[in-house]
């Protein structure tokens, strides 16, 4: 029996993340399929799909100490729906001015959903908090995992994927987001648009609802309303959707023509890997993965930020996995770290905003180094104006040491023959150090701005393969360091301006795959993961601190018998622990663990 597609084999059961920011249907991801001696990956393939599992969601109880005490759904003991351990948005104690942004939508096929907002007049700005709700469904039946946005003026506020369903279980989870920094798009009526393409018919069953609104919170004796962007401009199709690049050379861009006044400047990014690139991390460098039949540009992708053509920043690419990637009763019914809402990724560009104050036009794009179809891209970007200034402000940017391209370091080792039997290791390792500076002449004086940054990413991966085996193992870690400063304007603090901050994050992933094809031609697929997300943030000098940590581990065995048909699943555990802690007193904790697909706890920890 022979493997004629030699890598990772996400068994494909999902059309991965189907709906690619509802503008296709996915063809099945780039991990290589094994194929059996008689039937191959197609019957193997085709069988598994008819017993797509999935998951849905679940909100967990609130315990921040700015909680309003709301009532939380729960993960359910002995419950197979989706549950997750997810922080809810901490809200202020003030009651919410409610405005829905649409109830109960349908998604059957790939066309957007209109929707119009408007403020809340009852609740004027400026608010202390504004949080989105979305409560997404599915009937029990077959389907895939779909790319679910929200788009509202241009801009995407949110951005996710969906769960599977089971044949015999309908899924529903809760999902929010903090949009206060979006406070200037909030403030005048907008368009909007949701999208979660999906394709119903007779084999495809499952038919997606979702519904949405905004918590509008006003200002408190306790939560007074935070300084929010004065501008607000989205990097994204005309309707808020994200924009498809498919190679490194593709960019989303927009270009805007500032008042000249700003003093600080963000972009969130989110990329969002997709079809050939969705397995990014799996992946090889172009001679083995030729020889292997598997996804290339190697296991290594970021995404690059560039303002009038000059590179600004990086925003590392986070190895989001969805519920019908690798073996979907993986996610079942615990999902992958963030997979149903993607966190963005923050860029200073605060060094640019003395470009920014020179009264032309100036571009910011996207793009993403090594796509290979492709990367499913959005960028919000954020300006603060001097809001002291009487007339226009000037400054430049000093200094920019960051590289246009990363340097990427492979190693090979171990042999192949022309057959692809055989075993190796790869190893491959990219490495950022950069500083970017820039000043602006203020209301309050002259203030200068660094930028310092510090990107290690860093995988090795075992991998054998043979005429009835393969193995894929993989520990992947990326360390980020980024840390911004400003002296001068009189060191004001976060409150009217200044931004003095410390970010780091952690993002490992370990993964064990092996398929082996039994003298009977039947055969197993064994997974075992380990996915996280740990960050810790300071800003204005120490004032306010956070940690927070989210880690899911999961394991599955699937069981074939020589017809390629799935008889079974063995060994199935997952769990997940969130955590996260403040200096304002704010502290959560939960841990949600399932074994066959059922929850078996789901209870509070550390606070």
């Amino acid at each position: 029996m022979r493997m004629f597609r030699a890598a990772l084999v996400v068994l494909s059961l999902s059309l991965a993340a189907c709906g690619g920011g509802a503008h296709g249907t996915s063809s099945g991801g780039p991990g290589l399929v094994p194929a059996g001696a008689t039937r191959g990956a197609a019957g193997l393939v085709t069988e598994a799909r008819t017993a797509r599992i999935a998951t849905a969601g679940a909100r967990i109880e609130e315990r921040a100490s700015t909680s309003t005490g709301r009532a939380a759904q729960s993960a359910t003991v002995g419950s197979s729906n989706t549950a997750t351990a997810d922080m809810p948005v901490p809200r202020p104690r003030t009651t919410p001015c409610v405005v829905p942004l649409f109830t109960g939508v349908s998604f059957a096929d790939f066309s957007p959903k209109p929707y119009q907002f408007t403020p809340p007049a009852a609740c004027p700005r400026p608010w202390a908090k504004v949080v989105l709700e979305a409560d997404i469904s599915v009937n029990a039946g077959r389907q895939f995992d779909r790319t679910a946005t929200i788009g509202l003026g241009g801009a995407t506020i949110y951005f996710g994927t969906t769960s599977e369903p089971s044949r015999t279980v309908a899924r529903s989870w809760h999902v929010e987001r903090d949009l206060t920094d979006l406070s200037a798009l909030l403030a005048t009526p907008q368009s909007g648009q949701v999208s979660i393409g999906n394709v119903v018919n007779s084999t495809y069953t499952g038919v997606l609802q979702g519904s949405a609104k905004l918590d509008f919170y006003p200002p408190g004796d306790d939560t007074p309303a935070p300084r929010v962007p004065d501008i607000v401009v989205p990097l994204a199709d005309s309707i808020g959707n994200p924009v498809a690049l498919q190679t490194s050379s593709d960019t989303l861009s927009r270009s805007f023509a500032p008042p000249p006044k700003v003093e600080r400047a963000y972009l969130d990014v989110i990329a969002q890997s997709q079809i050939g690139d969705e397995f990014w991390y799996t992946c090889f460098p172009n001679d083995l993965a030729a020889k292997l039949n598997n996804c290339g540009n190697t296991a290594f992708r970021e995404t690059e930020v560039a303002v009038d053509g000059r590179p600004a920043g990086v925003a590392p690419v986070y190895p989001w996995i969805y519920t019908g990637g690798i073996d979907p009763y993986l996610w079942r019914p615990i999902p992958g770290v963030q997979t149903l809402n993607f966190v963005p990724y923050r860029v200073d560009l605060t060094p640019f905003a003395g470009t920014f104050d020179d009264g032309a036009s100036h571009q910011v794009a996207l793009s993403v180094f090594n796509a290979n179809h492709y990367f499913s891209v959005t960028g919000t970007l954020l300006l603060f104006l001097d809001p002291d200034a009487k007339g226009a402000l000037s400054g430049a940017l000093d200094s920019d040491t960051l590289a246009a391209t990363p340097p990427v370091n492979v190693t090979e080792g171990g042999s192949y023959d022309a057959s692809g039997n055989g075993s190796g290791t790869i190893d491959t390792s990219s490495r950022r150090d950069y500083v970017i500076t820039g000043h602006v002449h203020t209301s309050h004086g002259l203030v200068s701005t660094e930028v310092r940054s510090s990107i290690a990413f860093v995988q090795h991966q075992d991998v054998v393969n043979s005429p009835t085996s393969f193995v894929q193992n993989i520990r992947q870690g990326t360390d980020i360091v980024a840390q911004s400063s400003s002296r001068g304007g009189g060191d004001r603090d976060e409150e009217t301006g200044d931004l003095n901050g410390l970010s780091t994050f952690s993002w490992p992933l370990t993964l064990k795959f092996s398929y082996v094809v039994n003298s009977d031609n039947s055969s197993a697929q064994a997974t075992s993961l380990e996915q996280g997300y740990v960050a810790h943030t300071e800003r204005s000098k120490r004032r306010f601190a956070s940690d927070h940590t989210n880690t899911v581990t999961t394991s599955d065995t699937l069981n074939f018998d020589p017809s390629g048909a799935l008889t079974s699943t063995t060994g199935n555990a997952s769990a997940q622990t969130y955590s996260y802690r403040d200096t304002t007193g704010t502290c959560y904790g939960r841990k949600v663990t399932s074994a066959n697909g059922v929850v078996t706890t789901n209870a509070p920890t550390g606070c």
